[in-house]
């Protein structure tokens, strides 16, 4: 050993607060876990989906966790900042969704055919759910972009609003696919064409950006950047108008939701959450917007 080197693990990564979040979003991903795997259960999409959340997020952070530590990130080719602030970002908002998914479909006021324990173990399932957010929300707040302090592009609001409409995105294909109806019309079609061309160029903007290869491009990425959002606000406003005048107008659809509609296999309902999460993305991309203005050549000088 060279008894004049450094230290090699990093004490910063444990004893510091973005550390004791770390182990605090661990200790409760591990226990979440366990807790279903033991006796809370899972089962159908939604189950899976929940039980899929737990999993990744505790192997990404017990990667991330253990790199910090033993120094080993530099040794990524990437940005490691801007992929740790993108990654608690979606962290956060897999966690929120999961929280309120797991007890809407398996936590009663009665006592499920299993018992009451079970019962009992999925409270304490969706209480460290939840609780799991807020360490996952509190490394993004120790990690956003602070006044006076030159940081990566993704620890911006802009870069934080590009995983949200990414994220969002991705509820509104899952809408689409179950039996959405979207392909009766036209215009309906135009506005699959518009979540999924403003979805893919919001991942390459976060996949160049994690990546640290925005310095390579041969134009200004963040002149790209304000462009391309202002071009997806102005496609989301068309979505906003067209998607619930085709969906919910009764020359073309249905203004009512039907009493015969199954809970979870009705398309007035797949129509509705598109038209509520278009509106939330155009709301997004329009802040996004607004923001971008003020940091273009923070973000400029910092690739």
């Amino acid at each position: 050993m060279d008894p004049y080197g450094g230290h090699y693990l990093n004490r910063d990564a444990v004893l510091s607060g973005l550390g004791a979040a770390r182990m605090c979003q661990l200790v409760l991903g591990c226990t979440t876990m366990s807790l279903v795997a033991h006796s809370a259960g899972f089962s159908a999409t939604y189950g899976t989906f929940c039980m899929f959340v737990w999993c990744f997020c505790f192997a990404v952070t017990l990667v991330i966790f253990t790199l910090d530590v033993a120094r080993l990130h530099g040794c990524m080719p990437i940005s490691w900042d801007n992929f740790t602030v993108a990654y608690a970002m979606l962290a956060t908002l897999m966690y929120v969704t999961a929280s309120v998914v797991y007890p809407v479909y398996f936590l009663s006021s009665e006592c499920p055919s299993e018992g009451c324990e079970v019962r009992n173990y999925r409270i304490a399932v969706t209480v460290c759910s939840s609780i799991c957010c807020f360490t996952y929300g509190a490394e993004v707040f120790l990690t956003r972009a602070k006044p006076g302090h030159v940081v990566g592009y993704m620890a911006t609001m802009s870069g934080l609003l590009k995983v949200v409409q990414a994220f969002i995105a991705c509820i509104i294909f899952g809408a689409l696919a179950n039996d959405s109806e979207y392909n009766r019309h036209i215009p309906t079609q135009y506005c699959v064409v518009v979540y999924s061309l403003c979805f893919a160029v919001t991942v390459v903007v976060v996949i160049l950006t994690v990546s640290g290869r925005t310095s390579a491009l041969r134009f200004p990425f963040d002149r790209f950047v304000i462009i391309y959002t202002f071009l997806a606000v102005l496609l989301y406003m068309s979505a906003a108008v067209v998607w619930p005048v085709f969906s919910f107008d009764k020359k073309y659809g249905t203004p009512g939701r039907p009493d015969d509609c199954p809970r979870g296999k009705c398309p007035w309902d797949s129509k509705l959450v598109v038209a509520v999460f278009t509106s939330a993305n155009l709301v997004l991309y329009f802040i996004d917007l607004v923001y971008s203005q003020r940091i273009r050549f923070v973000s400029q000088s910092a690739a």
